[in-house]
């Protein structure tokens, strides 16, 4: 009897315009390609590099997108709270203070094909002193677990240890766990011995001429000066980034798992 599977895409980090343009140009290839039935986007910088608001998340869930995760920089855009109290399909890192609007998982119904749950992290090394993210994914891979046993990780992180920390932590009991904000996608795809897909950072879809997103003469200044300058988004050598994942409904272990980038570099 063959295996009742799901097929899922992640799409890394869309910045601002040229990111979301070329998403809305390629998309449809992978959903065609890969046969997808539920796709994640990360949007904590779509709308001008920083933050999310209702018009940008509109345009995303209108390519086809099922459920957008964020991360640090969604806070940067004050129409990012409206806009997570009022959508469930629009998260929030979990492990943030409960008293902020938004949530941090969602179990997405697919009718007969079954049930997704999408959770969202962040990591606290170099980052903000929330609540743990191992903690916190504990609690809500049980909950998600009395659902279905589909579970899909954004844990935006900016160190590599804490990332494969929680993906070893975590091997068996999610189907993937996709790492995101470090903007460039790494090269250690893989498929860990419990049967969690695992990928440190998966990328960002955006201008890759450019200081991870930013206009290079403005990074620049950050760095040579050390203070403070207004995040411009870059332009060009826009290229998409991603991942697929193949699920297997009942035991909820990966079967297949690539990375792609789009032009190659």
């Amino acid at each position: 009897m063959d295996k009742k599977i799901l097929n899922i895409l992640f799409i890394g980090d869309i910045i601002g315009k040229p990111g979301f343009e070329l998403t809305e140009t390629l998309l449809k290839n992978y959903f065609q390609k890969y046969d997808i039935d539920l796709c994640v986007a990360n949007g904590e910088n779509l709308t001008e590099g920083k933050g999310i608001d209702e018009k940008a998340a509109e345009k995303v869930f209108n390519l086809g997108v099922h459920v957008i995760t964020g991360g640090n920089h969604l806070w940067d855009n004050w129409h990012a709270r409206k806009l997570l109290a009022a959508n469930r399909n629009v998260l929030r890192p979990l492990n943030y203070p409960s008293e902020n609007p938004g949530n941090g998982f969602v179990v997405y119904d697919l009718g007969d094909k079954g049930k997704i749950g999408v959770l969202n992290l962040q990591g606290r090394v170099y980052m903000q002193p929330i609540d743990c993210p191992f903690k916190k994914a504990d609690w809500a891979v049980e909950k998600i677990r009395e659902q279905t046993k589909v579970i899909i990780v954004d844990f935006h992180a900016e160190a590599s240890a804490e990332k494969m920390a929680l993906g070893w932590y975590l091997d068996g009991r999610v189907s993937a766990l996709i790492g995101t904000h470090t903007h460039i996608q790494t090269a250690d795809a893989r498929i860990l011995p419990q049967g969690t897909a695992y990928i440190t950072d998966v990328g960002m879809t955006g201008p890759y001429d450019s200081i991870i997103g930013m206009k290079k003469e403005i990074a620049l200044k950050r760095f040579l000066l050390q203070t403070t300058f207004k995040y411009e988004v870059a332009s060009f050598d826009v290229r998409l980034c991603g991942v697929f994942v193949q699920v297997d409904v009942e035991t909820g272990k990966a079967l297949k798992f690539d990375r792609f980038c789009f032009p190659e570099f």
